[in-house]
């Protein structure tokens, strides 16, 4: 890799070491090109609290451990659990009780990998923190900082990080962004890092594997009812709204018709407490949709203030859509796709670009 320095204006940099291989490379990247690291391990979870069979934090606390020791680096854990349960899982279990898909992930690095735990580390003297986002950070001649994609494209992460704003991505770097994921690997077979075969994580952040279902029945009660097509006809019962998002075709509980077709949930009536669904087609009411309502838009540098056309990706791992971007006031814009898109769910994330580089993102209004 060479000595050539990733940064000019950080030389202490916290890493923040997950347990996998993506960080793990990241300290040691930086740490070979000379910078002043330290790692820590961002403690979201106590498995005391709620007991969760497929929680992984015990597992990554110790491969992080043992990287920070292979580095021969200072190591901590820096306890998050009552932040990140008050601006990650309420905002999760909140979501889920009104009928909306929320993205705790994206909420994480917004509130506290690039929020709290960077604070954390600014007042600890550091001068920025490090993730193993897929993710490549370039500097303007104004001084301003934009995201680009990652190199690689089957691992690029920016999506997640379309919440984050310029100062949040400021003091940060992500050194592997302009690796592709063999070549990680690879990097962490020669430095002979602990986890270098260790496989990547899943799921939401802080469950692992664990179904959703089963974290959400310990905050909120099922209230079963009706579950329709678009003409009100009743097909089946529900056991709670919660349990369901849109475009969700496993698990319903209404079989398929005699053309083996299958159903697929198209809308939450919160109001009725009912289950909208259709068969899984293209002109099924409700599936798919050309034109949505963003809210709370947020921009990694400067906002889109004039009508445009842009990119967009829907959700992570969709490929990049055309859309006309039309501002309104309030932090607001309506979105126009050039292709109809399927299910998309009130509460997620459209995420904003202008070609490679990440612009930002809104929340699909209800």
């Amino acid at each position: 890799m060479g000595r050539r320095r990733l940064l000019n204006h950080m030389k202490k940099i916290l890493v923040a070491l997950s347990g996998g291989v993506d960080s793990a490379v990241a300290a040691w990247l930086l740490k070979e090109q000379g910078y002043e690291i330290s790692g820590a391990y961002i403690r979201t979870w106590m498995n005391e609290e709620m007991p969760l069979a497929d929680c992984p934090a015990q597992q990554d606390i110790e491969d992080s451990r043992a990287v920070a020791a292979h580095l021969g680096i200072d190591y901590e854990i820096v306890n998050l659990v009552n932040e990140y349960r008050e601006r990650v899982v309420h905002y999760l279990v909140d979501g889920y009780q009104r009928g909306i898909t929320p993205n705790p992930d994206m909420m994480c690095n917004r509130e506290m990998k690039f929020g709290i735990f960077q604070g954390y580390a600014l007042k600890a003297g550091f001068e920025g923190i490090a993730t193993g986002h897929y993710v490549r950070k370039v500097s303007n001649a104004d001084g301003s900082q934009d995201l680009l994609e990652g190199l690689d494209p089957n691992k690029d992460q920016t999506y997640f990080l379309a919440l984050l704003r310029q100062a949040q991505i400021r003091q940060a770097c992500f050194p592997v962004g302009e690796l592709e994921k063999p070549r990680v690997r690879e990097l962490a077979q020669a430095a002979k890092l602990p986890n270098a075969a260790k496989k990547d994580s899943q799921g939401i952040c802080f469950l692992g594997d664990m179904n959703i279902n089963r974290f959400l029945e310990h905050y909120i009660e099922d209230k079963p009812g009706n579950i329709v097509n678009a003409e009100g006809q009743v097909l089946g019962q529900h056991r709670g709204l919660h349990r369901y998002t849109t475009g969700q075709r496993r698990g319903i509980g209404v079989p398929s018709n005699t053309d083996n077709e299958f159903y697929v949930v198209t809308r939450l009536d919160m109001e009725r407490n009912e289950l909208v669904v259709a068969f899984d087609r293209p002109d099924s009411p409700g599936l798919f949709t050309s034109e949505v309502e963003l809210y709370d838009l947020s921009f990694v540098n400067r906002p889109v203030t004039e009508a445009c056309r842009l990119l967009a990706k829907p959700r992570y791992r969709d490929p990049a859509q055309a859309i006309t971007y039309t501002p309104l006031d309030g932090s607001r814009a309506q979105v126009r796709f050039d292709t109809p898109q399927r299910a998309l769910s009130a509460g997620q994330i459209l995420a904003l670009y202008d070609g490679p580089k990440l612009l930002g993102g809104g929340f699909y209004a209800e």
